[in-house]
């Protein structure tokens, strides 16, 4: 056996092995970027849900951008007030506190309410159901009532009540905003916690046809808007509109005398 040709192999492989590596150290040290200390911190702070409600991938990258003063803490949503001072403080900025926003299905028409047009079998999903029949119930405006909403909120903050209409815990709600991108049917819309009184309807057909559908329909009646002269509650396509920015707590509301019931109050009204 040639034990010279093994000896040289072994030097030579090493001797390659050795060039390599003394040329990924040097390009290591080289092209080698300190991360900013500030970006684990400020990554501890944020909720951690990566949610994706302030554009970026996660939080991590949320957190690297917000070093690299390339977005503004006002991108999350969701980070609370307290976290959002310990960021400030970490960036050095001041904080841009606004009021928190928290979602409201606009729809009432859940089962027994809304007439049905059809038995679906389809996958039980609001999107998929739109490109087959727009599901089951009969109001072309109103939830479908499948729960693309409910799986989409990464902090358990919707859940389907036993009409098959999601409702929304106002206290776990962070106002991310998935749920309003999940729903085909734009019927989660997302308000401050201060808005209160609402018309949870979303159909503009006439009043006798979206009676004729759904028992909580509003129907254009404009019950409401005669009752406060107008102020804070107008009709428009066949829906009334609440000027929250009007409304105040001295305001008389209509909702006694609205014979649908579909202007309802929610949360605690002497907030508004």
């Amino acid at each position: 056996m040639n034990y010279t040709f093994l000896v040289y192999a072994v030097l030579s492989m090493g001797g390659i092995g050795l060039f390599f590596s003394i040329l990924i150290t040097l390009a290591n040290k080289k092209l080698h970027v300190e991360e900013d200390p500030r970006i684990e911190l400020i990554n501890d702070l944020l909720p951690g849900a990566n949610c994706g409600s302030c554009g970026y991938g996660g939080c991590a990258n949320f957190a690297e951008n917000l070093a690299g003063e390339k977005s503004q803490l006002s991108d999350c949503p969701v980070c609370g007030a307290e976290a959002a001072e310990k960021i400030a403080q970490i960036l050095g900025v001041d904080v841009e506190t606004g009021e928190r926003k928290v979602a409201i299905v606009m729809c009432q028409g859940g089962d027994g309410v809304v007439k049905k047009k059809a038995d679906y079998e389809g996958i039980q999903s609001c999107i998929g159901a739109t490109f087959v029949s727009g599901g089951e119930r009969a109001c072309n405006y109103g939830c479908i009532g499948y729960g693309d909403c409910v799986a989409v909120c990464p902090f358990d903050a919707i859940y389907m009540n036993d009409k098959g209409i999601p409702v929304v815990d106002r206290v776990k709600c962070t106002g991310c905003g998935n749920c309003v991108e999940a729903c085909p049917r734009n019927v989660i819309e997302m308000h401050p916690i201060s808005h209160h009184v609402f018309v949870l309807c979303r159909n503009e057909d006439s009043g006798k046809n979206s009676r004729a559908v759904c028992k909580a329909a509003c129907i254009a009646c404009k019950i409401c808007e005669k009752a406060v002269d107008g102020v804070g509650f107008t009709v428009e396509n066949n829906l009334v509109i609440v000027d929250h920015d009007r409304y105040t707590k001295e305001l008389v509301l209509p909702t006694e005398k609205c014979p649908t019931k579909c202007i309802v109050i929610v949360g605690e009204a002497d907030e508004a």
